[in-house]
């Protein structure tokens, strides 16, 4: 019994490992298929993107810390967001996993619980950006992706969440 808990366990740490290296490979290589595609890679959300896979794919400690190092990650390969903007963007995205955990327990819904977390995290990050622009620490305007696309990503966010994690107990 043991032998094969060690096994489950040994699965999931390779699992989650190789999400990991594919996310920070995909954070890595961001500029080039930005500059491949010439497309604004930000209106897809690509963080969230990863936050939203380790959630469905691999645990809860393990989508913590890619919520925590990935803007820094991508911050110190690309200097791209900048410190600051990386330091919201670590702060939306724990408070995104974090509320979707609190959430998930309360209704018992993935759906309800992925989509209401998207929303608060992200009314979380607005004040705290509008906060730096006020204090001069980040230039720019307050919303930069259009409110119609950010919403479009949750749904299809919450709408993946979904169908992934809807029989999953913890």
């Amino acid at each position: 019994m043991e032998n094969a808990l060690n096994l489950i366990k040994s699965k999931n740490f390779v699992k989650s490992a190789v999400i990991d290296i594919l996310a920070l490979a995909f954070i890595y290589l961001m500029p080039t298929i930005v500059h491949f595609f010439s497309f604004p890679l930000y209106y897809a959300d690509p963080m969230r993107i990863v936050l939203i896979l380790t959630i469905a794919h691999t645990s809860k400690p393990n989508s913590l810390l890619i919520a925590l190092t990935l803007p820094l990650f991508s911050f110190i390969i690309a200097s791209h967001p900048s410190f600051y903007k990386s330091f919201l963007i670590a702060g939306e995205l724990v408070s995104n996993l974090l509320l979707f955990y609190y959430i998930s327990k309360r209704i018992n819904n993935v759906f309800g619980s992925m989509i209401l977390s998207i929303a608060a995290s992200k009314l979380l990050y607005y004040a705290a950006k509008y906060l730096f622009i006020s204090a001069g620490l980040i230039q720019g305007e307050l919303v930069t992706t259009p409110v119609w696309i950010q919403a479009a990503a949750a749904l299809a966010f919450s709408i993946y969440a979904y169908f992934i994690l809807r029989n999953r107990t913890e």
